[in-house]
């Protein structure tokens, strides 16, 4: 079995200590000769490399070779895989969208509505370089992008990269809902076949079944509307947004019992009690730089001091294994089956076929190969409808840059659904996002 060179493109964020454990937990199954750390925020990522390292030497001893650099030639040349997981802006400007989005009495939420709009402008174009950079220095790396908003970036890529079906845009949010599934279930969650269709943060599970081909999904639903739903992942199990959340799918399922729903439809299903919820002094944004953001710095300190990784706050979790797991399948050409994101071209019969659509997909070495939904009923095909319409607007006011798009979006966004709000917040997000957007006249 071959050994992999990974690059952790965007290796400073907070998810990376999670995913170097998750490295450990998979080595068996995808072994690395070498990881190297690649980030334009220096400091950020030395933090996060320097405890990376003391818990490789503990942990991961066989590994050639770790490293970390600002120099792209010296990141990309010879990568195998490029797992990304940017964020233009960083948390500050995520504050700021949900700030100006509350502001306006919409949702303020860092991939819905307003707040996603924004991130998505500011991503698409750090995106797009990263991925001619990497396509330069290595042509025929798996690049596995994490950067959200995933439904506008990926769209945006497939845009600037019609035939690059080496770069996969994937999401952990399904199977995030899946290990609470499997708790409910009393079942390995991987021991769990899904069915689902959708847009990213935009869909709904049809069934649930095991290997062996028991349908689960009715028995499921029972259970989630007569003892509740709770998120297990270590990652948001103790976190009290998340717990809102899960509790909130749990009433969308009641209201909508024909599936099982992604947590994030609650953005759009119920946009004014979510607007309600939220304290425009502490956003989900300031929620994370004094949660997890402060716990993994204050981790990471802690190892480098003391010089060891024992006793450390560190997990596994799903956002590392669920990636590592695709990389694997694609790099083995095992034929997985997992949900990620592809164009649709007939997938969803009753959708464009240009629609970038969340299924599940065998992944092997020639791509994902995504298996056929169908048709989908006319409440779901409306709601996707409307979302997709949004996305490409924001996306086409991107490469077109053309401010009356934006308004357009927004105003179809079921979390806006008002030209007047939609041209105000417009105008507040254009000053706020000077340097980040298009010079949007």
């Amino acid at each position: 079995m071959k050994k992999q060179r990974l690059v952790v493109a965007g290796s400073g964020s907070t998810y990376t200590m999670g995913m170097m454990m998750s490295l450990i937990e998979e080595k068996e199954r995808f072994p690395l000769k070498e990881v190297v750390f690649y980030d334009i925020d220096e400091q950020r990522q030395e933090r996060n490399a320097k405890a990376t390292q003391i818990l490789f030497q503990e942990q991961y001893p066989e590994l050639e070779s770790f490293s970390y650099t600002t120099n792209k030639e010296e990141a990309f040349k010879e990568a195998d895989f490029v797992f990304v997981q940017i964020r233009t802006g960083g948390l500050a400007m995520r504050e700021q969208d949900e700030q100006i989005a509350l502001k306006h009495g919409v949702v303020g939420q860092e991939t819905c509505g307003p707040g996603g709009m924004a991130y998505g402008l500011r991503s698409i174009r750090d995106m797009i370089q990263l991925v001619y950079d990497i396509r330069q220095y290595a042509p025929e790396a798996w690049i596995l992008n994490y950067t959200n908003p995933a439904a506008i970036v990926a769209d945006a890529l497939k845009r600037e990269f019609p035939h690059d079906y080496r770069l996969l845009n994937i999401c952990d949010m399904p199977i995030a809902i899946m290990i609470s599934y499997a708790k409910i279930l009393d079942v390995d969650v991987w021991d769990l076949v899904p069915e689902y269709f959708g847009l990213n943060h935009f869909g709904w599970f049809t069934k649930i079944y095991d290997k062996e081909g028991n349908d689960h999904t009715e028995r499921l639903k029972q259970l989630i509307i007569e003892t509740g739903f709770t998120p297990e992942d270590t990652e948001i199990a103790n976190d009290v947004s998340w717990q809102k959340t899960f509790e909130q799918a749990r009433q969308m399922l009641i209201d909508f019992p024909e599936f099982l729903p992604n947590t994030y439809l609650q953005y759009y299903l119920y946009p004014e009690d979510m607007v309600e919820k939220e304290d425009p002094n502490h956003t989900r944004a300031r929620q994370v730089i004094e949660g997890r953001q402060k716990r993994v710095h204050d981790t990471c300190d802690q190892m480098i001091e003391k010089g060891t990784a024992k006793g450390a706050d560190l997990h596994v979790d799903i956002h590392g294994v669920f990636m590592i797991k695709a990389a694997a399948s694609l790099a083995y050409n095992s034929g997985q089956r997992f949900i990620v994101i592809v164009e649709n071209n007939g997938v969803i019969t009753n959708l464009p076929d240009d629609a970038m659509v969340e299924v599940p997909c065998l992944l092997t070495s020639q791509g994902a190969k995504p298996l056929v939904v169908g048709e989908i009923p006319t409440f779901y095909k409306g709601l996707i409808e409307g979302q997709l319409a949004y996305e490409k607007l924001v996306v086409e006011s991107y490469f077109e840059n053309n401010k009356q798009k934006l308004i357009q979006a927004l105003t179809l966004n079921r979390t806006v659904v008002n030209v007047k709000k939609a041209k105000a917040i417009v105008e507040d997000l254009i000053v706020a996002n000077k340097g980040y957007w298009p010079n949007y006249e």
